[in-house]
């Protein structure tokens, strides 16, 4: 992951009232070991954490000036520094409009990962801790808390310059520690919604429910098909990176590599050829199948218990919200 960028900022903001104060560096880090593994912890805890809001930049304005700022220091109008520089200062004083207590390191860092180019903007605490010294003597130690990330956004530089429709090239922690915390963060990135995040995971699982319940697949095929699926779009999560559907089909179907992205497309679900995947729902989504002596069941996890009741002691499962078809098909057989 080569670094070319990076920078830390100190705000420091106590809950007693009193303005922040901010400590700016005035050099960027020099690359070494220690930022290496800062920027490979720091990746790793964003891309774990669920829930992110996913989006693209308000149009620029005294609102919202952040992707102003970074057009110029693409375009070599700014420095790196200079650009954190003044992007720190706006932070802290939508912090002070805010009357919030949450201070921090806030981290800079601009980055390539494969052919992407990537910004990454973190507000991280510290924790105190102890260290052992060369002379085997007990110190106190400081360390970034990279464990309790709860604002960070993370921009897509290279989707967002070439790819002028794009509507998910922002994605961002939604905090979990109150509304007003996490909105004054976005309304710093300048960040508006564009994709939900779940509500898209949920019409891809639909959309492969549909597909497996037409194929009329073979119960090992179908089990098959959900754990790639499955293994498939939490891979992507991990690495940050979007679900993409002509590959999950290629997946899915070696042999008819087109069949599960054509369904999509030919059904017509509105899913974009490339999806945030919502680790959650996810997590929801795996299906029992079984047949026996002409009968066949086939049901995703997350409705039992909803839909789909199961009585150990008799054996039984009680189902409702039939399909309409399958009660239109039973009704003419009892005619």
């Amino acid at each position: 992951m080569p670094v070319r960028h990076a920078i830390v900022h100190l705000i420091e903001k106590k809950p007693d009232g009193s303005p922040a104060i901010l400590h700016s560096a005035t050099t960027e880090l020099t690359e070494t070991s220690a930022l290496d593994h800062l920027m490979s912890d720091l990746n790793e805890n964003y891309n774990a954490k669920q829930g992110k809001a996913w989006g693209f930049f308000h149009p620029e304005s005294g609102a919202h000036p952040l992707s102003g700022w970074l057009k110029e220091y693409l375009n070599e109008g700014k420095t790196f520094t200079e650009l954190s520089l003044i992007a720190v200062e706006h932070l802290q004083q939508l912090m002070e409009e805010s009357n919030l207590t949450s201070g921090g390191h806030v981290v800079f860092a601009h980055y390539q990962q494969g052919m992407t180019e990537y910004l990454t903007i973190a507000l991280v605490h510290h924790s105190e801790g102890v260290a052992v010294s060369e002379s085997l003597e007990v110190i106190p130690s400081r360390h970034l808390d990279l464990s309790q990330l709860h604002l960070a956004a993370r921009i897509n530089l290279s989707e967002w310059q070439n790819n002028k429709n794009s509507k998910q090239y922002i994605s961002l922690i939604k905090g979990k520690n109150g509304k007003k915390l996490s909105d004054y963060f976005r309304d710093f990135i300048g960040c508006q919604e564009g994709v939900d995040g779940p509500g898209e995971t949920r019409t891809l699982l639909k959309a492969f429910s549909d597909f497996v319940e037409s194929g009329d697949l073979p119960e090992g095929t179908s089990r098959s098909m959900t754990n790639t699926l499955v293994d498939y779009a939490a891979s992507q999560s991990k690495l940050g990176e979007p679900i993409g559907l002509e590959e999950l089909s290629e997946l899915i179907d070696s042999e008819h590599p087109k069949a599960f992205y054509d369904h999509i497309r030919n059904k017509d679900y509105g899913l974009s050829p490339e999806i945030p995947a919502d680790k959650k729902t996810l997590n929801q989504f795996r299906r029992f199948t079984g047949r026996a002596e002409g009968l066949s069941i086939s049901f995703e996890a997350h409705l039992l218990g909803n839909k789909v009741v199961y009585d150990e002691a008799s054996g039984q499962l009680t189902i409702t919200g039939l399909p309409t078809q399958l009660k239109d098909q039973i009704k003419r057989q009892s005619m």
